[in-house]
């Protein structure tokens, strides 16, 4: 992947309006950034097709099993680009508005949307374009929205998303594993007490990479890890299984690490 340097925005960003279709979190995030940005922009439910002008833009933000038919059913609407924000999807999703003549783009913000006001400056943003026009345009929307803008190749996109999984979703799931055991073991306040060591080690891990890793692994001390192991086993066994294989990667970056080359 590599990130695209800014040009001046193409014309269809200022004459184009932007419908934004879908009002949950990442589309009224979008909506709203774009709507600071200066963007002539509309928010509308799947359902307000009457509501796109004719040669509007159309962004569908809804989930990745309803794009194909948001996509056609936006179709009937002409216009001249459509894109999603979905992360794993290729622009085969868009095929029905494709084949009315609307150019097929995505944009997938690289972040985490908790709620409808997410901010974009800064942010990472996957594009694509069925076309040179197509990929102007979203480049150019990204950019006009603060984010960074950088290519994955379509056969990639589940690689892609999965590593943006890993990053965010699955973090959340250990981190309330961990915050488990500490409940299970009768200390309260676990979310408040860990969060110091989960931010510091995320801020270390962007600083300095795989040198951000320590602990018992990262000192070969197996004799804790085994004790790790059996406590778990008492208090969250359901978590044995996700130590071992987090324990196993873990001391796999720590060999790479001090040696230059994979175990």
């Amino acid at each position: 992947m590599r990130e695209l340097e800014r040009d001046d925005l193409p014309s269809p960003m200022s004459t184009t309006p932007l419908i934004v279709v879908g009002r949950g979190r990442v589309g009224s995030s979008l909506a709203a950034a774009a709507e600071a940005a200066g963007i002539a922009v509309t928010l509308v439910s799947r359902e307000e097709v009457e509501s796109v002008p004719t040669g509007a833009a159309v962004l569908l933000c809804v989930p990745d099993d309803a794009i194909a038919a948001a996509a056609e059913r936006f179709s009937a609407a002409e216009p001249s680009l459509i894109g999603h924000v979905s992360g794993a999807s290729t622009l085969d999703v868009l095929a029905a508005a494709a084949e009315r003549g609307a150019r097929a783009f995505s944009i997938h913000p690289l972040q985490t949307f908790a709620d409808g006001t997410a901010p974009m400056e800064g942010t990472p943003a996957a594009i694509a374009g069925a076309d040179p026009e197509a990929s102007a345009y979203a480049r150019a929307l990204a950019q006009s929205l603060g984010m960074r803008p950088f290519e994955v190749p379509e056969e990639s996109r589940a690689a892609y998303h999965a590593a943006a999984a890993m990053a965010s979703n699955l973090l959340v799931a250990l981190e309330e594993s961990a915050a488990e055991v500490l409940t299970r073991i009768g200390v309260e306040d676990a979310r408040e007490l860990l969060a110091p060591i989960v931010l510091r080690t995320a801020a270390n891990w962007v600083e300095r990479g795989p040198a951000a890793l320590t602990g018992p692994i990262a000192r070969g001390d197996r004799a804790t890890v085994q004790r790790h192991r059996v406590a778990l086993a008492e208090s969250a066994p359901e978590l044995v299984r996700l130590y071992d294989v987090l324990a196993m990667r873990a001391e796999a970056i720590a060999w790479e690490s001090v040696h230059g080359v994979s175990s």
